[in-house]
């Protein structure tokens, strides 16, 4: 058993254990977190990959969240200018389904609900001239651009696992909580990992496990609740790139949904998302054939050329651990978290739900429901963020000048990932060889280090799906190179 008993033990490596962690290890306590599998493995690394207000849930009047969430974009945008950057979207006006005057109402309330010094307003647009309207039908000819912003979910997950280490924290991968013994005073938690059985003592337990957050509660501690979790899919394909511009769309579906068409990774497309119970096991999250091709069929009703099945490159699901508030569909379902406070004995905490974009405000909230109200984390920097919101292409014009191997697309893509830290990457590189061996896709074996050494990767598929999306640009045999390096040298 560990002699030393910490403040808080979290179960969850995914953005809200991460987010707690951070937040907790700034205020001095002492903190362990566990993660059964690599840090954002499931939901948080399967998100439509934005900070946003989230404008349909208006329609549900969730307010307060939609508020929360809006506040926030700037607040991350400028905390983490590497990993999230301002988008332009465009909503095509579809006669058919919501009335014009209610989605201007709509947006109305989104610009003025959270406030903005950044983000631009909402403004009208006529797609006959736009250059995002020529690749809609002809039909679509009024339109609405409005602000949210985009960020690199799985990347954001383990930047704060990174920074609540170097506060303290200690983070555990591929570490299973088997069990947890509760006495008055503290917690005895029983883990499974790469050191094999250990046991870990904490005054607090946070249950962070997402979508196996009821099985944590009464599997592995062994209690009843009276909180439900509903498992709600949502699914995402990647296509072939469908629009030359870097604007991303908003459709609306005759079911009162909406999906995004958002530019991906310079060459594609990524389309989402769905939303649809899951019944099975929260760790076997498909993209269904039904998902995809109901995703192609909405796309295809906007776009003048049909988006197939044929052109789908990859496709991804996770799964949503939403509070049960008895909502009718799961669309309806809220978004908001909930934190349940048993201290029946020593405190468990059970987070509920919750959405990339309130992560922050999540982990304050949690912090305050064990008594501490010290706040920090507003516009203090994630490791590589200390630069300017748009600073982004100076910050790669010194890797170029620093490194005249690099090419403009090379830097760009090291900025958007590691920020300020690619000067740490690169150190010392005078020219591409200095790198070592290149996996194809501007990926070398330096790279592969310092994720190894710096960002807790330990497989390919933590390198080339989570860390980054290289997965995309590597063909099968280069792919199969980078997990033989990662098995050797880890």
């Amino acid at each position: 058993m560990s002699e030393k008993t910490v403040d808080l033990f979290i179960i969850g490596g995914g953005v809200n254990g991460c987010g707690i962690a951070r937040d907790a290890a700034g205020r001095g306590l002492s903190v362990t977190l566990a993660e059964m599998g690599d840090l954002a493995q499931a939901t948080s690394s399967a998100s439509s990959k934005l900070f946003h207000g989230g404008l349909r849930y208006l329609e549900h009047y969730e307010f307060n969240l939609v508020r929360k969430a809006l506040k926030e974009r700037e607040v991350l945008l400028e905390a983490m200018p590497h990993i999230s950057w301002p988008m332009r979207f465009v909503l095509p006006y579809h006669k058919g389904l919501r009335p014009s005057w209610l989605i201007r109402m709509g947006l109305f309330m989104y610009d003025h609900l959270g406030g903005r010094k950044i983000l631009p307003a909402t403004r009208d647009l006529d797609l006959r001239s736009h250059p995002t309207g020529r690749v809609l039908k002809d039909s679509f000819v009024k339109g609405f651009e409005y602000s949210d912003c985009w960020v690199q979910d799985a990347r954001l997950v383990v930047l704060n696992a990174v920074d609540a280490e170097r506060r303290g924290a200690t983070i555990l991968t591929r570490t299973k909580v088997v069990g947890a013994t509760r006495h008055a005073e503290y917690w005895e938690v029983q883990v499974e990992g790469p050191n094999g059985a250990e046991t870990h003592r904490a005054k607090v337990l946070v249950n962070a496990g997402g979508p196996w957050i009821a099985d944590v509660i009464t599997g592995t501690l062994g209690l009843n609740s009276r909180d439900g979790i509903r498992l709600v899919r949502g699914s995402h394909i990647v296509t072939r790139r469908l629009f030359d511009h870097d604007q991303p769309y908003i459709l609306q579906s005759a079911d009162n949904r909406i999906v995004f068409a958002i530019p991906y990774e310079g060459d594609f497309t990524l389309i989402g998302t769905t939303d649809v119970d899951h019944g099975d096991d929260p760790g076997r999250a498909d993209c269904t054939d039904e998902e995809a091709q109901y995703l192609c069929d909405l796309v295809s009703e906007y776009l003048a050329e049909p988006v197939t099945m044929e052109d789908i490159v990859w496709r991804f699901a996770g799964v949503r651990p939403l509070y049960d508030d008895g909502a009718s569909s799961a669309t309806q379902a809220t978004r908001d978290y909930v934190l349940s406070l048993n201290e029946d004995a020593a405190p468990l905490l059970n987070i509920f739900g919750g959405k990339i974009t309130t992560y922050r405000k999540l982990a304050e909230a949690a912090m305050g429901k064990l008594g501490y109200t010290n706040n920090w984390t507003a516009g203090v920097p994630l490791p590589g963020g200390d630069f300017a919101w748009d600073g982004g292409p100076a910050l790669a014009a010194s890797l170029r000048k620093d490194h005249a191997f690099l090419t403009e697309a090379w830097a760009d893509r090291l900025v958007h990932t590691y920020g300020t830290c690619a000067h740490q990457l690169l150190a010392g590189a005078h020219d591409a060889a200095d790198l070592g061996q290149d996996f194809g896709g501007t990926l070398t074996e330096a790279e592969l280090t310092y994720l190894r050494d710096e960002e807790y990767a330990r497989t390919g598929e933590d390198v080339l799906w989570r860390r980054t999306k290289l997965g995309l640009r590597l063909n099968p045999d280069q792919r199969a190179a980078v997990s033989a390096w990662m098995e050797e040298n880890t």
